[in-house]
């Protein structure tokens, strides 16, 4: 076989590779609400995005954040859709494909001292980019409606409401959950291979 063969093979093996977890991405946004734990629903779907930036490379994980981006901002997004708009595209499209990329891009950079540590790392990446952008983007364009909310809800301040109320539990779950799953789930792709 060609060196144009073995490369038009691998470059198949990524398409392919991206487009199951495109598929994953939908699946897992939209039935992530029925997954609880306690009060807190537990999303999986950042596993996915750091399984493609590995796997893929950091363009793949930017491509899956984004198509995560998308299905957030069009089901999950309603009220702060109904309050600023163009703030909340910004937000939900920044947050989703910069964790993919970064996610990719920590990879790289520790992929060739020890691949297991460069997915652990990027599985943390992803949710701290994910939530970080999104507090940002609460501070930036929500912020008077989230003191409302925290008021309305019983919160002390909107400081926390925000922890507790909006990112809190959630942003450990996934934390754990991707630290977890995202090493084991690529090495058995890499084993594949």
């Amino acid at each position: 076989m060609s060196n144009n063969q073995v490369k038009g093979k691998a470059k198949t093996a990524n398409m392919v590779m991206c487009a199951i977890l495109i598929a994953l991405v939908v699946v897992l946004q939209s039935m992530g609400s029925f997954i609880r734990f306690g009060p807190f629903s537990i999303s999986l779907v950042l596993v996915p995005i750091v399984i493609g930036a590995a796997v893929c490379g950091k363009w793949a994980g930017a491509l899956l954040g984004f198509v995560f981006s998308l299905i957030v901002l069009f089901f999950d997004s309603a009220a702060f859709l109904a309050i600023n708009p163009l703030g909340t595209v910004a937000t939900v499209i920044i947050k989703g494909t910069l964790a993919g990329l970064c996610a990719g891009i920590v990879y790289n950079i520790f992929e060739k001292k020890n691949r297991t540590l460069a997915v652990i790392i990027a599985a943390a990446i992803c949710p701290i980019v994910n939530t970080g952008i999104f507090l940002i983007g609460c501070r930036l364009f929500f912020m008077d409606a989230i003191i409302g909310w925290g008021q309305a809800a019983g919160f002390a301040s909107a400081g926390q409401y925000i922890i507790y109320g909006l990112v809190g539990g959630n942003f450990i779950f996934e934390l754990l959950i991707n630290i977890i799953l995202s090493p084991v789930i690529v090495r058995l792709i890499n084993y594949r291979k």
